[in-house]
């Protein structure tokens, strides 16, 4: 066994509440709030969610005990893992962690949920296993290099995803050092993540992340059962390293490893939007708000990027131009900016109203995106915007290195509950949403982590109401 690979699966395998920050536990219960928020939400209003839940249910994995969140009916583990995972990356609001360039919560916290309530493990239990879910997750991208790991085609969300979530369950599993390697070693079969959704606006995206979350929790289950995996899973020949990546740095996956917290470097999303997006759109609302700019006024906005998010949401410019749908717009930093100079924000509901329509689409086309070395020179600690909107008026001009939402700029209880409530609210009573964000904030005290999620089924009478 290499020793990355054996020094990630004892450090999985081993950590536990003891060994973690008081700050680290208490940021993980943060993330897990913000991920059934988003999960409810999507399971209600994501395109996708429908064909995805009906795809599950004819494949049989409907009919058990574990919780997707959102639905009245129960799931198998594996089930309850694909569906959450996709839904909690399905608005693309999910957190994010800038020098991996990726999003942790997505695969790691359903794989994990799924797991504890098939152990029966508690909240004490579960977020070690989550946070060593993130570090392992977060190590492997920045060891690959993740500007060469996207420029090959591949989502690190989910390619290292896989890992975080067999780690996270495999905790959960009691899974020794060992066993963890097999895990790492099955899941290496299963690291998928194709950015050709990119193309067409397709909703593979949140399928790569419940994908990853289930392959997680199966590599877990079987390691757990005997079923051998590779012992080099990633420093081998054919290993994860080798094949997915160019110019890997192994090293970079352990260093300070236990003792540095990526966990705390993650960041969470104000906006349902590409995260590349964000410092530039934190640049236009204020530039908005301080200049008093009308919309009608705008005769051009020029977007600085770095490279590796510009190729992702500012090229083809073309396409960029002109969004087809959600998704589309998502990844479109022209679209994106033409709703917050329209709106003074961007929220999930903008959607709806301002894909086709023809004063944000002509606006849209009046924006330019191009590679700025002032973000390059920020990349990859920070994703960096600068925004410079020229009016009849004048030009107004800002450079946001750290965008809303990172670890130096991160959401304020109140604000984070904010998006909590507004994500939630239309599908859950008043009191029954104060209960689920309390609860999972405090869910490290909580002894039943399904009762906890089942807190996010709504009664019969609420699905009416809400005319489902």
């Amino acid at each position: 066994m290499t020793d990355v690979t054996r020094r990630l699966a004892k450090f999985a395998a081993g950590i536990s509440h003891q060994s973690i920050p008081a700050d680290v536990m208490q940021r993980a219960a943060m993330l897990v709030m913000d991920n059934v928020g988003i999960a409810l939400r999507a399971h209600h209003d994501a395109q996708s969610t429908p064909a995805l839940v009906k795809g599950a249910t004819v494949l049989g994995l409907d009919g058990g005990k574990s919780v997707v969140i959102g639905d009245r009916r129960g799931f198998t583990p594996a089930g309850a893992a694909l569906i959450n995972g996709a839904q909690a990356h399905s608005l693309d609001f999910d957190d994010t962690h800038a020098r991996s360039s990726l999003h942790p919560s997505a695969p790691i916290v359903p794989a994990a949920l799924a797991a504890a309530e098939m152990t029966g493990a508690d909240g004490e239990e579960l977020i070690p296993a989550i946070i060593g879910g993130y570090e392992t997750q977060i190590r492997l991208s920045m060891a690959l290099g993740p500007s060469d790991h996207y420029d090959r085609g591949f989502h690190p969300t989910a390619t290292c995803g896989v890992f975080g979530a067999a780690a996270a369950a495999g905790r959960l599993f009691c899974l020794d050092a060992d066993q963890m390697a097999l895990a790492f070693g099955i899941a290496l079969s299963q690291s998928a993540g194709s950015m050709q959704f990119l193309v067409d606006g397709a909703w593979t995206k949140p399928f790569h992340v419940g994908h990853a979350a289930m392959c997680g929790l199966m590599a877990a289950t079987f390691a757990k059962e005997g079923y051998r995996g590779v012992e080099d899973a990633f420093e081998g020949r054919a290993g994860f390293f080798h094949a997915y990546a160019p110019d890997p740095d192994p090293a970079k996956a352990i260093e300070g490893l236990g003792e540095v917290w990526e966990t705390m470097a993650i960041g969470v999303k104000p906006y349902p939007s590409c995260r590349y997006s964000h410092a530039a759109l934190d640049a236009l609302i204020e530039l908005r708000a301080a200049n008093d700019i009308n919309p009608d006024d705008i005769e051009a906005v020029d977007i600085g990027l770095p490279e590796t998010g510009w190729k992702i949401i500012g090229d083809p410019e073309a396409d960029k131009h002109n969004p087809q749908g959600v998704v589309d717009g998502q990844f479109s930093m022209a679209f994106c900016a033409a709703v917050a100079l329209r709106e003074g924000g961007l929220g999930w509901d903008d959607y709806a109203h301002h894909i086709g329509n023809a004063k944000t689409l002509d606006l849209c086309r009046r924006v330019r995106a191009a590679p700025d070395p002032q973000a390059e020179a920020e990349f990859p600690a920070n994703l960096s915007g600068v925004a410079k909107v020229t009016t009849k008026s004048g030009v107004f001009e800002a450079f946001v290195a750290i965008p809303k939402g990172e670890p130096d700029n991160f959401l304020s209880a109140n604000e984070l509950r904010a998006k909590f409530d507004t994500l939630v609210s239309p599908y859950l009573p008043a009191l029954r949403v104060d209960e689920l964000a309390t609860r999972l904030l405090d869910i490290r005290n909580e002894s039943d982590i399904n009762q906890v999620l089942r807190l996010t089924r709504p009664a019969p009478a609420e699905v009416a109401a809400a005319g489902e």
